[in-house]
């Protein structure tokens, strides 16, 4: 028996050298999407051993799976840093009642008291590893305001990544045009105001 881990974002992503590995009889659950679905069942070798693929390790098909001894085949992504911290904040959003009852309002003291510590850190000549920390408490609210939004249908913490790249290319677009080299201050500070201009912002 095994069960495959995917990664939700990108659920036909499986590396080559994992795909080898597979061969049998595959299952999915519910949360695979039918397209990953017909992709991978193609990609596993005949075989007689039993594959369950998921999305989510909760399903009880997969609990029940590795229970009876299955070995678990999990893609890297799903491991990576930023995923796993988006996937607690959801956790914690679904399961804590605190969390469920706040707003971006109510949540305003926190962000001026995790960026206060921030700087507080900075002027300080904290270590390393206590600024790193600090930081890690401004973006636990960077992502519960976008997780709060992404409830409401509105935008998420890929989204608020996605503007931050957006602004960039308005405002430092040499870093995306191939260029090398330093660019001068008068440069950046010439092209970031052109940039605000367009924006109004």
């Amino acid at each position: 028996m095994m069960v495959l881990l995917l990664d939700p974002r990108w659920p036909t992503m499986v590396p080559v050298e994992m795909l080898k590995k597979l061969s049998g009889k595959i299952t999915f659950t519910d949360d695979v999407p039918v397209q990953a679905q017909r992709i991978l069942a193609k990609c596993v070798q005949a075989g007689t051993e039993e594959i369950v693929a998921s999305t989510n390790e909760a399903d009880p098909v997969v609990v029940k799976t590795i229970d009876r001894g299955a070995q678990i085949l999990e893609v890297a992504s799903r491991k990576e840093a930023v995923r796993q911290a988006r996937v607690v904040m959801a956790h914690a959003l679904r399961r804590g009642e605190w969390e469920q009852m706040q707003t971006h309002h109510s949540l305003i003291p926190y962000l001026e008291e995790e960026s206060a510590e921030v700087i507080h850190a900075i002027r300080e000549g904290a270590l390393d590893e206590e600024l790193m920390e600090e930081l890690g408490d401004v973006l636990l609210q960077v992502l519960f305001h976008a997780e709060i939004a992404a409830r409401r249908g509105s935008f998420d913490f890929e989204d608020v990544a996605a503007s931050f790249v957006q602004k960039m290319k308005k405002r430092q677009p040499y870093l995306f045009d191939g260029s090398t080299g330093v660019v001068p201050v008068s440069e950046q500070e010439r092209l970031w105001s052109a940039g605000k201009r367009k924006t109004g912002k």
